[in-house]
């Protein structure tokens, strides 16, 4: 029976919930190769693609803001750039299948003219295709919105998760709203989505970085709450709820790892150290699942956790 919440909790008092149980798995970091001294993080889980495991991840020099997004095929342990595959000049990759078809996005940065370093805006876009080499771009979304993820419904139709900035008070909420093809996957319609108002405090702020329908209609969503302190110290945590979609009503978030869980490694700066990006996750048939995630925005890992949606599937 799923609990379904009625008022936000902190990330902080999410944080202690989870930390007051052992914390036993550790992730691992995953090697890749063939980018030169860049660094591969923010990626998507590994996907199927004309029969072959692939991983689109973020790539970027240490100092810099300007990224492409690649696809790597895992070769004798490390990740290597696919040969022949399309590079976009995009940031935080995801994909999704609707209607068999593969559904790629990513988030398209726009620098001041003048200083490459300043980041003016930024949107959604997404492409597909019936393999990753035959992408085409096909919407855009609003601008300054991050965290649109689209997932097949039973019925159907598309579910669309939104986030809007800066409404209602809150830094950023999460939406949701439900179109009936993916040629209706406009600015509007997403501007448009119903909001959950009761996820985040209004200081607080995150989104949705998956979603999973679940054999009960339920959508399982993986996504990260995130906080910052003085001097602009960032801390996201990977976490995941329960939507149902027709009553519209949400469970609590609950967090599924913490920085401490993953290797130390490098940061990309100070302030990031305490970042972890919800990169995807995949659900095993033995009641376990791989979190695949960026770390501290310079790093790419997994850690294999107990399947966070199980419980929302009673």
């Amino acid at each position: 029976m799923i609990a379904y919440t009625e008022q936000a909790k902190s990330s902080v008092d999410l944080l202690k919930e989870f930390m007051s149980v052992d914390q036993a798995a550790r992730g691992r970091k995953l090697i890749f190769s063939g980018v030169g001294s860049r660094d591969v993080y923010n990626i998507s889980a590994p996907f199927m693609d004309n029969g072959e495991l692939v991983i689109a991840g973020r790539v970027e020099d240490r100092d810099r803001e300007s990224s492409e997004v690649m696809f790597f095929v895992e070769r004798k342990g490390e990740w290597v750039p696919r040969n022949g595959a399309p590079v976009f000049a995009l940031q935080d990759p995801f994909f999704s299948f609707i209607g068999g078809q593969l559904v790629f996005g990513g988030v398209e940065v726009y620098f001041d003219g003048d200083d490459p370093h300043y980041v003016t805006s930024w949107c959604t876009v997404f492409y597909r295709g019936n393999s990753i080499n035959e992408l085409e771009p096909f919407a855009k979304g609003p601008l300054t919105m991050k965290d649109i993820r689209l997932v097949e419904l039973e019925n159907g139709r598309i579910g669309v998760f939104t986030r809007p900035m800066m409404v209602e008070g809150a830094r950023a909420l999460i939406g949701y709203t439900e179109i009936g093809s993916l040629e209706e996957l406009t600015e509007a319609n997403i501007s448009g989505a119903r909001l959950l108002r009761h996820q985040f405090l209004p200081e607080e702020w995150g989104g949705a970085n998956e979603a999973h329908l679940l054999p009960n209609g339920i959508i399982g969503v993986l996504g990260h709450i995130a906080r910052m302190e003085d001097n602009n110290i960032r801390h996201y945590y990977p976490m995941v709820f329960a939507y149902h979609s027709v009553e519209n009503r949400y469970s609590p978030i609950k967090l599924i790892a913490t920085r401490s869980m993953f290797p130390d490694g490098p940061a990309k700066r100070p302030d990031l150290v305490d970042v972890i990006f919800s990169g995807g996750l995949v659900r095993h048939k033995d009641g376990t699942a791989s979190l695949y995630t960026g770390v501290s925005d310079a790093e790419a890992h997994v850690i294999e956790i107990p399947d966070p949606f199980l419980e929302y599937e009673t």
